[in-house]
C-alpha cells in the first residue's frame, strides 16, 4: 500500500508508527523544514488517546514522560475568590497527565525508522493518485491522509466546508522560568492548571515541562474582527500587556500580575471550528484525520481524538491489508461515532464558558452536587 500522509502532528505520527508496528510502511509529508523550525505549543491533557499509544507500543514511555502533577487545578473568580482547589497525590493513577506538546511529537518522531518523515513538503495538490508539493517533487500514492491540521488543504479535495470563527479570540503570553524568576507567582500557579473566569473572558495559566508558564487570555462572544477593535498594540509588548490588563477591569492584582511579568512573546489567536457532526463524501483514496477532520473548541479533546483517529486507521489497514476503500469506510464510519460524540460534547463545554457565570457552572461541573 502507498500511503502518503501530510502532516506531522501528533495524528499523522500516530497513524505512521501504528502502521510500522503492524508491518506497513508509510510516509508523512511535513511542510515546516526540519522537526527543530518551531515551537509546538503548551500541554496536552492525554486521557483516551492512551488507548492509541498502547497500540502504538509507546504508553509506557509516555507515562515517563507525562507530568501526573498536571492534574492540578485551580479555579478561581476574577475577585481572587478561590473556587476550588485540587492537587493530585503522588500516588494517583495518571487518568489525566499531561504532556508537553513538543515532548510528545519527539516520543512519536523517534519511534519511527529514518526517512519516515519528509520535511519542507507543503502539500499543494493531488490528483489521479499522484500527490504535489511546493518544493517541486512529488508522490504517488494509494491512500492520501490529511492530517494537515484546522486549516487543511487536503480536506479541499472531499469538501467544501471551511471551519467558522468560533466566537473566542484568544491573546497568548507566558512567563519562562517561573520558579525562579517570580517564584510568588509560581507557587499561585501551581503544578498543573490555573483558571479564572468570570464576565466573559477568562486566563488560563498552565505550567509546561520546561518550567514555563503559557497563559491565555480568552474574550469570549467575539467575532473575527475583535483584534482590531480591542486595539491591542501587538508591535510593544509591553504596551501590548498594558492592554490587556485594561481590558481586565476590576480582575485582582494578583491576577494580572501574571500578565505583567509576561515576556515579550504576545501572540493572538483567533480561533475557528468545524461544525459537531461534520461528514463529507467518502472516496476510496482520499480521508482525513484530526483537525483536519474535526475541528472542535479547545477544550481538551482535539489532541486525544487525533491519536485515536490514527490508531484506528492504521490498524483498519492492517486489518485489510490490499483493500484500501474497505480499511477507509471502516475507519470513518468508527471516527464519525467518536468523535462526533466528543464534538457535540466540547460545543457543550464550550457553552459553558461562553456564559456569564461560567465559574461558577465549572464549579458544578468539577463538584456536582
Amino acid at each position: 500500500m502507498g500511503i502518503a500522509i501530510v502532516g506531522a502532528g501528533v495524528g499523522g505520527l500516530a497513524l505512521a508508527r501504528v502502521l510500522h508496528v503492524n508491518g506497513i510502511d508509510a510516509v508523512v509529508y511535513e511542510r515546516e523544514p526540519s522537526r527543530e523550525a518551531r515551537g509546538q505549543g503548551g500541554m496536552l491533557d492525554i486521557h483516551s488517546g492512551q488507548r492509541a499509544l498502547r497500540e502504538a507500543g509507546l504508553l509506557d514511555r509516555f507515562f515517563e514522560i507525562a507530568r501526573g502533577e498536571g492534574q492540578d487545578m485551580r479555579l478561581l473568580e476574577p475577585d481572587g475568590t478561590l473556587l476550588l482547589q485540587e492537587d493530585t497525590p503522588d500516588d494517583a493513577p495518571m487518568l489525566r497527565p499531561e504532556v508537553d506538546r513538543a515532548d510528545l511529537r519527539d516520543l512519536l518522531l523517534d519511534s519511527l525508522p529514518d526517512g519516515t518523515v519528509r520535511w519542507d513538503h507543503a502539500f499543494t495538490s493531488a490528483a489521479d493518485g499522484v500527490v504535489h508539493f511546493a518544493n517541486g517533487n512529488t508522490a504517488t500514492y494509494d491512500l492520501l491522509v490529511g492530517a494537515d491540521g484546522a486549516q487543511s488543504r487536503v480536506r479541499a479535495l472531499l469538501t467544501d466546508t471551511r471551519p467558522a470563527h468560533l466566537g473566542q479570540n484568544m491573546v497568548e503570553v507566558g512567563i519562562p522560568d517561573i520558579d525562579h524568576t517570580h517564584p510568588h507567582l509560581a507557587a499561585m500557579v501551581g503544578r498543573g492548571n490555573y483558571w479564572v473566569f468570570g464576565n466573559g473572558i477568562s486566563l488560563a495559566a498552565q505550567r509546561n515541562g520546561d518550567g514555563r508558564v503559557r497563559i491565555g487570555i480568552n474574550f469570549y462572544n467575539t467575532d473575527e474582527n475583535w483584534f482590531t477593535t480591542a486595539a491591542i498594540p501587538f508591535d510593544d509588548p509591553a504596551a501590548a500587556r498594558a492592554r490587556l490588563i485594561a481590558l481586565l477591569p476590576g480582575w485582582h492584582p494578583s491576577i494580572t500580575a501574571l500578565i505583567e511579568a509576561c515576556d515579550d512573546t504576545v501572540i493572538p489567536r483567533a480561533l475557528p471550528t468545524l461544525p459537531p457532526g461534520f461528514t463529507w463524501p467518502s472516496r476510496p483514496d482520499v480521508t482525513l484525520i484530526g483537525d483536519a477532520a474535526h475541528l472542535m473548541p479547545p477544550v481538551g479533546e482535539g489532541a486525544n481524538m487525533a491519536l485515536l483517529d490514527g490508531a484506528v486507521l492504521g490498524l483498519a489497514l492492517a486489518a485489510h491489508p490490499g483493500d484500501i476503500p474497505v480499511a477507509v469506510a471502516e475507519y470513518e464510519r468508527e471516527m464519525y461515532e467518536r468523535t462526533g460524540a466528543a464534538a457535540r460534547m466540547s460545543a457543550e463545554m464550550q457553552e459553558l464558558l461562553m456564559s456569564p457565570d461560567a465559574s461558577r457552572r465549572l464549579l458544578e461541573f468539577f463538584q456536582p452536587s
